[in-house]
């Protein structure tokens, strides 16, 4: 099934085509005047610039050609060349229960399924995850799930940060606090010890003090680079210490993921790519991709048409280190050639939006992208109410962990604010509670375009009415209490009947929903399904205002409202899911 406006834009083009104008003319939207039409198509305008006519009698003419059309209750003209369109309540009944026959509720799989990589998550080893980590999480596991919903092969991948420079700073602290350890002693021969020598705590704590002495002490950052370059050649008792530190992380990151409903397909990290890079930076020296420059090897990356002038990809460093660069064009052969990959997305701030051209630039020159396109899918930041990053009262970056308990108790204050769920068990109001709140803050995220910056407000975001997550859940929540009271009473939906001026707005919304997912599909943003499904709980709650479902007399409409019921039930169920939000039982 397509969606309707695919359908309506089909028939516009057809008749663009049948008065000797281009099919592309005849795209249609949702009207921006309700008043004049249900949907508009703008073709005629730009037909008629292109063809140097009067774009009115081009409107006219097309006109003409659709108005044997029967799906039409009206079509009309306004302006220069706008053409109006409104369908007949039939044709609407028809096509929503068509959409509700449909298990996927009239969103169509892609003709030609790709191979996606979606590169998401992004946190580094020994550092607990902190709400700089969320907007990565929340934006890619949504795309995650819509692309492999439309029918692409999808393959998500944390991509830890494991093989960097934190990685020798770590190393050397411990040494100075536990220098008695065999990793330190390059004359044992192993084995070495199976139990990690840090718990997680002890972990996070010895990378803020690592950071800071490497900061304020020259000598400090030395040794912690050249234990890293010692890392990365393969010294034993260095790579046994990272595998604890990797293991012991890896750990506590699956429980913070886990809390925001977050998976990945692959828990690779940088070192994944490691073993790559000798065989690569050989091949592209040979071909004579790499070059010396001021004693480190670089690739360079003359514009091609359009683009800006930037400066070298440096690929080893003058200690003979390989850099973060070096690393992402190995995993990204990886990709490619392992992977099969035909498209790669990168869900990563904006800030390292000239690091992705760098590396873009280079794949691409290199040959190593092969035919894979690849994209930055930038974002902006989450900021506190002084307009930056989002921090901690004291001015400390705030852990996940935190965050989601923050949000939680939040949410749980409004519930008895609400008096929502007051009389049920205790551990049911906390598990509703801890739902709506993640579903607070993934709303709150996601309901902004992904390339704007935003405020957040967890007050605002809790409440139970305006453009919130606890708002939608009780709109689904409040769809799935209708229906098991019809149960109740031996009512049971029915087909849907052609629409009324009290059920035709909530019609004519249920057919968007496909290109809602298909607006998040084609640009990258969760933001469009966000807005779809808040203008759905709106309108469903117009629409009981005004019809009593179930003291409702006429059998056979009571049953096409319970459909129309069951249908926005299907509609929250999907959308939600898609945006990575869970629905309660009850509430």
């Amino acid at each position: 099934m397509q969606s309707l406006l695919t359908k309506l834009s089909a028939l516009f083009g057809d008749a663009f085509e049948e008065i000797g104008i281009g099919s592309s003319h005849g795209t249609v939207v949702v009207s921006a005047r309700p008043d004049l039409g249900q949907f508009q198509c703008n073709g005629a305008l730009a037909a008629a610039k292109a063809l140097k006519r009067n774009p009115r009698e081009v409107a006219e003419q097309m006109l003409e050609a659709l108005a044997e059309r029967e799906i039409f209750a009206d079509l009309s003209l306004a302006g220069p060349g706008f053409v109006n369109a409104t369908l007949t309540d039939a044709f609407i009944g028809e096509w929503v229960a068509g959409m509700g026959r449909d298990e996927r509720l009239g969103c169509p799989l892609v003709e030609r399924p790709r191979n996606v990589v979606v590169d998401f998550g992004g946190p580094n080893v020994a550092k607990a995850m902190h709400v700089g980590h969320l907007r990565s999480s929340i934006i890619g596991d949504s795309l995650q799930r819509v692309f492999r919903y439309r029918g692409d092969v999808v393959t998500s991948d944390v991509h830890l940060g494991d093989w960097g420079r934190q990685m020798g700073m770590l190393i050397m602290e411990l040494k100075r606090e536990q220098p008695g350890l065999p990793y330190f002693d390059e004359a044992y021969t192993g084995p070495y010890p199976t139990e990690p020598p840090i718990a997680s705590e002890d972990l996070e704590a010895l990378y803020p003090r690592a950071n800071d002495r490497c900061k304020n002490d020259p000598e400090a950052m030395d040794a912690a680079r050249v234990a890293t370059m010692e890392l990365q050649q393969g010294r034993p008792g260095y790579r046994a210490l990272w595998r604890h530190f990797v293991d012991v992380s890896s750990a506590t990151l699956k429980r913070d993921f886990e809390s925001l409903g977050v998976q990945f397909d692959l828990w690779l990290g940088e070192s994944d790519a490691n073993p790559r890079i000798p065989a690569m930076l050989e091949r592209l020296e040979g071909n004579g991709f790499i070059e010396e420059d001021q004693g480190a090897r670089v690739i360079k990356l003359p514009p091609a048409d359009g683009e800006k002038e930037i400066e070298p990809l440096i690929v080893v460093n003058r200690e003979g280190g390989v850099m973060y660069g070096t690393t992402d064009l190995a995993t990204l052969e990886q990709r490619v050639n392992d992977l099969h990959a035909d498209l790669v997305l990168y869900v990563v701030d904006a800030r390292q939006g000239r690091h992705f051209d760098q590396v873009f630039r280079a794949a691409r020159r290199t040959g190593i992208a092969g035919n894979a396109i690849l994209e930055h899918v930038a974002f902006g930041t989450m900021n506190g109410p002084d307009g930056k990053p989002f921090k901690t009262r004291e001015g400390g970056v705030m852990k996940l962990g935190d965050l989601i308990s923050m949000a939680t108790v939040q949410a749980t204050e409004r519930m008895s604010e609400a008096e929502i769920a007051k009389d049920y068990p205790g551990e049911e109001q906390e598990l509703i509670a801890r739902t709506v709140g993640i579903a607070a803050v993934k709303y709150a995220d996601l309901m902004n375009h992904r390339t704007s910056d935003y405020i957040f407000d967890l007050d605002k975001f809790t409440r139970f009415e305006g453009r919130t997550g606890a708002y939608l859940l009780y709109a689904a929540v409040r769809s799935k209490s209708i229906l098991r009271k019809a149960t109740e009473r031996g009512f049971s939906p029915g087909e849907v009947l052609a629409p009324g001026d009290r059920e035709r707005p909530l019609l004519l919304q249920l057919t968007r929903l496909p290109d809602a997912v298909e607006d998040v599909y084609e640009k990258r943003a969760p933001s469009f399904l966000c807005e779809y499904v808040y203008d759905l709980a709106q309108t469903l709650s117009r629409f009981l205002a005004e019809c009593h479902i179930l003291s409702e007399s006429d059998a056979a409409l009571r049953a096409s409202w319970l459909g129309l019921v069951e249908l926005c039930l299907r509609q929250f169920e999907l959308a939600l899911d898609l945006l990575g939000i869970e629905i309660p039982e009850r509430m």
